[in-house]
């Protein structure tokens, strides 16, 4: 029986939770990534998947740190809306850099809109949370040389 090793593709059935249970992501189409450390999942996931076979399950209790980091107030701006591409609607995404920096673009979410200013928010939605990751191993193959060479699954399996 194969079991998930470097550079083995992986095919995985998923749901993410909160702690309490408040489903975040149902995972409706399947996770596909390249195991082995090339950062196509969480390493804390892709480190209890290691060594599992087809039809194996895992669930991953991840901190903010281990997942989509802790939020950082530091990240939220409030810009005036003439500065910003219209039309401007709660929820878009704009892609910038903090005053100051030129080189490190952010995708910024629109989150409140109020007299003529706009809140954006750097921080990924789900920054700052805890998450629970419950898995089941579907597919299961080795890597072609290409995949390898781009750090990615190219099709699916």
């Amino acid at each position: 029986m194969k079991k998930i090793d470097k550079n083995s593709i992986v095919t995985l059935e998923y749901k993410v939770t909160d702690p309490d249970g408040e489903v975040i992501d149902e995972g409706k189409e399947p996770l596909i990534y390249l195991h082995g450390g090339y950062d196509g999942i969480f390493v804390s996931i892709e480190e209890a998947l290691q060594g599992k076979s087809v039809d194996d399950s895992v669930t991953v209790k991840m901190q903010p740190a281990e997942a989509f980091g802790e939020y950082e107030p530091e990240l939220v701006t409030v810009e005036s809306v003439d500065a910003l591409p219209q039309p401007l609607t709660v929820g878009m995404q704009i892609e910038g850099a903090l005053e100051g920096e030129s080189e490190n673009a952010i995708l910024y979410r629109v989150t409140d809109i109020a007299e003529g200013k706009a809140v954006l928010d750097g921080n990924h939605p789900l920054a700052g949370m805890a998450l629970v990751f419950k898995g089941k191993v579907t597919a299961l193959r080795p890597a072609t040389p290409d995949e390898i060479k781009s750090g990615q699954a190219l099709c699916q399996v």
